[in-house]
């Protein structure tokens, strides 16, 4: 028993698929990662071909073998709130169920395994294994460690095991989310004419919503789809009341070829002519471009075969970018049962994805 944690210690023998059921059966939702960076951390240690040092729950691990290039496998180690979907079971035909299973354990196990089985990369390795990816950005424990320890993330190319089919997907799409504020003033609604009612006001904000036409954008041959909606409207006072107030949140999700400066000036030009009293950006998170022109990226999609796909929403390739390293996401877990009460992963893919990323680091 690994004495940090009332869990077994992490036994890197297991096939890929029976690790991840062990990973999904730690609990380690956003905030509570510290038993599974334990674990994490412990089984690490016991292999001699790496260097393990600790930031927090954030993890990293790598070799020095002096090799042309280095890569980093990164992934995190928190998942959305268990929904009574743990522990782990497998059903009849071949899906391991259970919070995490998909978004994104099965990635994490994967990079244990290539950490544990291969001692002699053609490449020098990072291994990456952090906090806090599910909630807010200020949290994330990849953030930490790049400003405290961006040396440790240092790379040629980064692959971030984030679920995406057993596909790579390259890059990410920007998240801009922003408050629009409208005011008006409160009135009995019996006597509505002595008032100005706040919510009616927004009436032009939600016409600009509904009539914009989202742009498209091809990014080293991969086609980005943007989308700017309401995700959030707020307002009223009481059911008699006209109210003096409305807030509707807008989020911006934009191609990779904007910056965020160009993000965001295009969403204050869209609602120029709108009644806006307040405009609050709320949280903004730019894009990564593809990075597949890169050499070592060529080399990758060579190994691990199928056509690139773009990454609609965002991910943590963007925090890599912004350190100067190419990245994209190649994980087992399909992203459209991200989050799910049913979130499942094909154990076979989880295999699948080992053995390509071994045969593109040691062929």
């Amino acid at each position: 028993m690994d004495r940090s944690t009332d869990h077994p210690a992490l036994d890197l023998s297991l096939d890929a698929a029976e690790l991840t059921a062990r990973l999904v059966d730690f609990p380690s939702e956003s905030g509570n990662e510290k038993d599974l960076a334990d674990a994490v951390e412990h089984a690490l240690r016991a292999l001699d071909h790496l260097t393990v040092d600790r930031h927090g729950n954030n993890i990293v691990a790598r070799t020095h073998l002096g090799r042309a290039e280095r890569v980093v496998l990164a992934g995190h180690l928190d998942t959305v709130p268990i929904a009574g979907n743990v522990p782990s079971r497998l059903d009849d035909e071949g899906y391991l169920w259970g919070c995490g299973s998909c978004d994104m354990k099965s990635g994490v196990a994967v990079q244990l395994k290539v950490a544990a089985t291969v001692p002699e990369p053609n490449r020098d390795l990072t291994f990456v294994f952090y906090d806090q990816e599910e909630v807010a950005a200020h949290l994330n424990g990849l953030g930490h460690v790049a400003d405290a320890h961006p040396d440790w993330l240092a790379g040629d190319f980064a692959v971030l095991l984030e679920s995406s089919d057993g596909e790579v997907e390259g890059g990410c799409q920007g998240t801009l989310r922003v408050l629009l504020h409208t005011t008006g003033e409160r009135s009995h609604s019996a006597r509505s004419w002595m008032g100005a009612n706040a919510i009616h006001a927004a009436a032009p904000i939600l016409e600009k919503l509904a009539a914009y036409q989202p742009r498209r954008a091809v990014i080293d041959g991969l086609e980005y789809r943007e989308g700017l909606n309401a995700v959030r409207v707020e307002g009223g006072v009481a059911n008699n009341v006209i109210p003096d107030a409305c807030t509707v949140t807008v989020n911006f999700r934009y191609a990779p070829d904007r910056t965020p400066e160009e993000a965001l000036a295009h969403v204050r030009e869209v609602f120029a002519d709108c009644p806006v009293d307040e405009f609050t950006v709320d949280d903004h998170s730019p894009g990564a471009l593809p990075g597949l022109s890169h050499p070592a990226a060529k080399a990758f999609m060579d190994a691990v075969g199928g056509t690139a796909r773009p990454k609609f929403g965002w991910t943590d390739v963007s925090r890599f970018s912004a350190l100067g390293v190419p990245a994209v996401n190649y994980g087992p877990g399909n992203p459209l049962l991200a989050h799910k009460r049913d979130e499942r992963v094909l154990a076979e893919r989880i295999g699948h994805c080992e053995e390509r990323l071994r045969a593109w680091l040691t062929s």
